[in-house]
C-alpha cells in the first residue's frame, strides 16, 4: 500500500506532478458504486459488515480506512475520465482494481474503479463507445464480468495464461500469454491487436490499465518485460490513441515488490510517458 504515497512523492520530486496538473478527487458516493456493484456488497463495505469469506477473497482486513481508500481510488478514476475527455490524456495515481466483480471484491480489489467510471460516463452520456485496454499481467476478470453483454464497452485483456485468476472470465478479446515472454514478442503482439481495435471500434474514450506486474522482477508476474519494455508498451498505447484523437484515462494497475521506491518509480513510467506525449 505504501507505493501509492511514494509514487506521488516521486512525481512531485521530479516535477511531473505540479499544482497546475494535479487534481484531488472526492470519494466515490454510494450511488456511483452501485452502478457496477450490488447494493448489498457496497453496503457491507461501507458499513464494515463484509463477510469473512469475501474479506479473504479480497485479501485485506475490511476496515473503514480500506473502504475509504477504495472510494477515493474509484473517485480518482471517475475524475481521470473527466479530465481525459477535457484534455485528451489523464493518469490516476491509483486505480485498476479489475478483479472486483459485480457481487464482491477479490484479489486485492475492493471496488472496480474502471467499471464504476465507465458506468458514470455512460449515465452522464459523456461517452457512448468505450474501450478498456487492460495490460496488467492478471486477467481483468471482474471487468469482463461486469460488462458481459454490453456492446458499448469492449474489454481487451493481455495477461499471463497461467497466472491469477485460475478460473478466467471471458473478455471481448483475451490475449493469454506464455510465461517468460520478453519485450519483443509482447510488443509485436500488442502491435497486431491494438491499432485494429482502435480503428474498428472508434471509441470515444479508452481506459488504459498500465499495470507493471508484467516486469521481470515483479513478485507476482511471469512475463519478463524489462523497464524499457514497459516504457515502449505505454508509449505505444498512448501514441496510437493520440494519433486518432481518442482520449485516454490511465490507471495504475498491479505491481508487487518489497522495494517500494523501485516499485513506485516503475509505476511512474506511465506518468512520464504521458507527460512526454502531452508536451508534443
Amino acid at each position: 500500500m505504501n507505493k501509492f504515497q511514494r509514487l506521488q512523492e516521486i512525481l512531485q520530486e521530479d516535477g511531473i506532478a505540479t499544482d497546475a496538473n494535479t487534481f484531488k478527487p472526492d470519494p466515490a458516493p454510494h450511488a456511483w458504486l452501485t452502478l457496477a456493484h450490488s447494493a448489498d456488497y457496497v453496503d457491507a463495505v461501507l458499513n464494515g459488515t463484509v463477510p469473512d469469506k469475501i474479506a479473504r477473497d479480497i485479501g485485506f482486513p475490511m476496515n473503514p480506512s480500506v473502504a475509504l481508500r477504495g472510494q477515493c481510488a474509484t473517485g480518482g478514476s471517475v475524475l481521470t475520465a473527466r479530465l481525459a475527455l477535457e484534455y485528451g490524456l489523464a493518469a490516476n495515481t491509483a486505480g485498476g482494481s479489475h478483479h472486483a466483480r459485480y457481487e464482491q471484491g477479490a484479489g486485492f480489489c475492493v471496488f472496480n474503479d474502471v467499471a464504476v467510471a465507465v458506468k458514470v460516463m455512460q449515465q452522464e452520456a459523456l461517452a457512448t463507445r468505450i474501450l478498456i485496454v487492460d495490460l496488467d499481467v492478471h486477467q481483468g476478470d471482474g471487468t469482463a464480468q461486469i460488462f458481459a453483454g454490453d456492446p458499448s464497452v469492449f474489454t481487451l485483456s493481455f495477461h499471463g495464461r497461467k497466472n491469477y485468476p485460475h478460473e478466467k472470465a471471458v473478455s471481448d478479446l483475451d490475449i493469454a500469454l506464455t510465461d517468460a515472454m520478453g519485450d519483443e514478442r509482447y510488443l509485436q503482439k500488442l502491435d497486431e491487436v491494438l491499432p485494429r481495435l482502435l480503428d474498428r471500434g472508434k471509441p470515444d474514450l479508452v481506459f488504459y490499465n498500465a499495470g507493471v506486474d508484467s516486469h521481470e522482477g515483479d513478485k507476482l508476474g511471469r512475463l519478463a518485460l524489462s523497464e524499457d519494455g514497459l516504457f515502449q508498451r505505454d508509449h505505444f498505447v498512448l501514441s496510437e490513441c493520440r494519433a486518432r484523437n481518442i482520449p485516454v484515462a490511465c490507471v495504475l494497475g498491479g505491481g508487487y515488490l518489497d522495494d517500494i521506491d523501485t516499485l513506485a518509480r516503475r509505476h511512474s513510467i506511465i506518468h512520464r510517458v504521458g507527460t512526454n506525449i502531452a508536451a508534443r
